[in-house]
């Protein structure tokens, strides 16, 4: 059997390191796979470690007695981990009329008609907005020229939001469903090193390019696509979802319709609503981007200009020991990246970070948000959390000069509570506007914000200093409300109807949402499958 090796410092020919980990002659190693490799930025200089499986033509149970640090078999957990991926095929006998309707392009819906045509099913995928490219042209009217195409932009159409994000698939698990969704990526068209990479991100450039791969893949086994095309209600017989209605009057009748509308489809939720699928109140996370120099992060993560290494990232929590003052995290942190505006809606800003596959721009950015509670809510109503943001994106938008400019601070007029008069240069495309975003969010959500930024600064030096800036707001991280399903994932509620992913309350970025949509399909066909 052979071995397990951790963190040994990464190189063409690990060779020589493994064999001086184990105490062993380099001949005595016959191969070696490379499983993951991440940067170990508390090091100095930063290296590259690497987990390896090695083959030894001596007695692997030599080392395992030597009780060697990071040194193990390489057991069957390691297997599904790294290795071999778990075979979910099977047989499906489709009925004659069958059709199932999946609504939404985003990840989830695209990896659910993926799935569903390598079964052979006949299904139908809905899409809003356009394909990707008329979506690039959309998105860079808007980023350019201010012009908002409601129902084609960051977040609708062909590839959801995460087609214009730094499409980042973090997941310590490479095995089982998630083995998958990886191999799929790698299949159509993602860097292989995806595989491997601790730290994996796919980059929106790369993004654009896989999506219609895997598009033509779902064409040519027997699946459609319709793009610009909004449903505007659900057909409903006996308590049953049994079809949908185009915005254009057309009625399309289906076996199941999946839902996955993503966490902006406001009228999307209030069609599935109307139609008889509860929903219930979800905790939301609002905050703003802090946008910084790349050259800082790097200093402060590697303690020296990165090199050849690739761009500092991090990921930080704050907690504070006043039990009054709330939680903070980062997320979706972009290192070599930009802020862009993520609206779909006129008279309202919401921002996000971007980033292509090489990450080579001067900025790094990363949200940072704060936890509103059901107890923050007005009602227990399902669009309570909704309201919230509504009211955070309008008051935004006028802040930053009614013109989708984004409202700015430095971080140290934020700690000071006093409004910037001059801001740095930024990534925004838009262009920032000087703010006190005091008066944006409530008291709870800048005190946390504040509290997170001066604990980060204490792991990065310069984080809350001069060369930092919060643009604001980033409300859409979490979707604010849930609908409640069995455990085929249909509606308690609602029969037929499979609300799913990051809208549906149930995945929170492109690789659990892809999940959703892989155990989706999975489940139809498992209805349908030969004895």
């Amino acid at each position: 059997m052979p071995l397990l090796v951790t963190n040994i410092r990464w190189s063409e020919n690990p060779t020589m390191e493994i064999a001086k980990r184990l105490g062993c002659k380099p001949s005595d190693i016959s191969a070696t796979a490379l499983l993951k490799k991440s940067v170990d930025g508390r090091r100095r200089p930063p290296v590259w470690l690497a987990n390896y499986r090695v083959t030894l033509t001596i007695d692997e149970n030599i080392f395992i007695r030597k009780k060697i640090h990071g040194v193990r078999l390489f057991g069957e957990r390691d297997r599904l981990r790294y290795a071999d991926q778990k075979d979910f095929d099977f047989a499906v006998q489709w009925p004659a009329d069958y059709r199932a309707i999946v609504v939404g392009a985003g990840p989830a819906g695209l990896f659910a008609a993926l799935r569903l045509a390598e079964f052979g099913a006949p299904t139908l995928l809905l899409e809003r907005g356009g394909d990707v490219a008329q979506r690039h042209v959309d998105v860079r009217n808007f980023w350019r020229h201010r012009q908002l195409n409601p129902e084609s932009n960051v977040v609708y159409g062909e590839g959801g939001a995460g087609a214009f994000s730094d499409g980042k698939i973090y997941t310590r698990r490479r095995d089982g469903e998630l083995g998958w969704v990886f191999k799929k990526l790698v299949e159509f068209g993602a860097d292989p090193e995806i595989l491997k990479e601790g730290w994996a991100h796919l980059g929106t450039d790369k993004i654009r390019q896989i999506l219609p791969n895997i598009r033509n893949y779902i064409l040519k086994n027997g699946g459609e696509i319709q793009f610009n095309s909004k449903v505007e209600r659900l057909l409903v017989q006996n308590k049953a979802c049994v079809g949908v209605v185009l915005q254009d009057g057309t009625p399309i009748k289906g076996h199941k319709v999946i839902m996955a509308t993503g966490h902006s489809a406001r009228d999307s939720w209030k069609i599935m609503i109307n139609a008889g699928a509860q929903a219930i109140a979800r905790p939301i996370r609002i905050g703003a981007r802090v946008e910084h120099p790349q050259k800082l992060i790097d200093l402060g993560r590697y303690g020296s200009p990165r090199g050849e290494l690739p761009p500092a990232s991090y990921r930080f929590v704050s907690h504070p020991k006043n039990p009054h003052q709330r939680s903070a995290h980062t997320f979706c942190m972009c290192p070599g990246g930009t802020v862009v505006g993520a609206t779909n809606e006129e008279n309202k800003i919401v921002v996000n970070g971007m980033s292509y596959s090489g990450r080579k721009a001067w900025w790094a950015n990363s949200a940072i948000i704060v936890e509103m509670g059901l107890e923050d809510y007005a009602s227990q109503d399902p669009f309570a959390g909704v309201n919230i943001q509504d009211e955070i994106e309008k008051k935004a938008f006028i802040l930053g000069g009614s013109n989708f400019s984004a409202p700015a601070q430095r971080i140290v007029d934020f700690l000071a509570k006093k409004p910037s008069e001059t801001l740095p240069r930024s990534s925004y495309p838009q262009g920032i506007s000087p703010a006190n975003l005091w008066e944006l969010f409530p008291s709870s959500i800048c005190e946390g914000i504040a509290e997170a930024l001066l604990h980060f600064d204490k792991k990065i030096s310069g984080f809350a200093g001069e060369e930092g800036i919060l643009i604001a707001p980033e409300t859409r991280t979490t979707a604010p409300l849930r609908f409640p399903r069995s455990k085929k994932m249909e509606s308690t509620t609602l029969a037929n109807l499979l609300p799913i992913g990051e809208g549906a309350g149930y995945a929170g970025g492109i690789s659990s949402a892809a999940l959703e949509g892989f155990r989706a399909a999975q489940i139809l066909a498992k209805d349908h499958a030969k004895s």
